[in-house]
C-alpha cells in the first residue's frame, strides 16, 4: 500500500506498537477529516435533540488528549492552554464552551493537544514500550501501563468519531470512513503526520 497518499493507513502485518499506534492515528486522522474546513456555523450545527456539536468533539478530544498523555501518563500538568477554564462551573465545559470559540481556535486546539500527545508517547515508547508503567492506577492501587492508555484513547476516538460521522453528514453531506487519498486539512496549520 503506498503510504504517502494515506499515511494514517497503519500496517498489515506491523508489531504490537505499529498497530496500537496506527489504529489511534487512523482515527485522530478520521476525526480530524469529519470537522475538517468547516466554519463557526458548521461546527456548531446539532442534530436532533441533542446539543453535541463538533466544536465541543474537538475542544474535548483536545482535552483528552492532555489529559490521557500528560496527567494520567505522567502526572504532569495540563498544558497551559487549559488554565483558563470553566470546569468549576461546568464539567462540560468543553463541550458546551466550543460553541462561543472561533473556528481557528478550535483547530490549532485539537492540532496542539495531538502533537504533544504524540511527543509524550514517542517518550515513553522510548522509556518502557508499550508495557511500561504510567502514573494512572487500577483496582488495588495498581500502576497500568501505557498500552492500557492508547487502547483507551482508541475507546475515546472510536466513539466521537461516530458521533462526528452523524453531525459532519448533517452539516454538508460528507460521508466515508477515512479521508480520501492524499487529504490534508485546509483549515488550521499545526497538522502533522507520525514519523513512526
Amino acid at each position: 500500500m503506498d503510504t504517502t497518499s494515506r499515511p494514517w493507513e497503519p500496517p498489515f502485518a506491523g508489531t504490537e506498537e505499529q498497530a496500537v499506534l496506527g489504529a489511534l492515528d487512523r482515527l485522530r486522522a478520521t476525526f480530524r477529516w469529519k470537522a475538517d474546513g468547516l466554519d463557526a456555523q458548521g461546527l456548531r450545527t446539532t442534530v436532533g435533540a441533542s446539543s453535541l456539536t463538533l466544536a465541543g468533539l474537538l475542544k474535548h478530544l483536545a482535552v483528552c488528549e492532555d489529559h490521557k498523555f500528560a496527567v494520567k501518563l505522567a502526572g504532569a500538568p495540563m498544558d497551559p492552554v487549559w488554565d483558563d477554564n470553566g470546569w468549576d462551573e461546568d464539567v462540560d465545559w468543553e463541550l458546551t464552551s466550543a460553541v462561543d470559540d472561533p473556528p481557528e481556535k478550535l483547530y490549532d486546539l485539537y492540532d496542539q493537544a495531538v502533537a504533544r500527545a504524540r511527543a509524550r508517547v514517542d517518550a515513553a515508547l522510548a522509556d518502557g514500550g508499550l508495557a511500561g508503567p504510567v502514573v494512572e492506577t487500577g483496582p488495588h492501587g495498581r500502576p497500568a501501563n501505557l498500552r492500557r492508555l492508547v487502547l483507551d484513547m482508541v475507546e475515546e476516538y472510536g466513539r466521537h468519531t461516530g458521533h462526528a460521522d452523524l453531525l459532519r453528514e448533517a452539516v454538508d453531506g460528507r460521508v466515508g470512513e477515512d479521508p480520501p487519498d492524499g487529504w490534508q486539512p485546509v483549515s488550521g496549520d499545526g497538522w502533522r503526520w507520525p514519523q513512526r
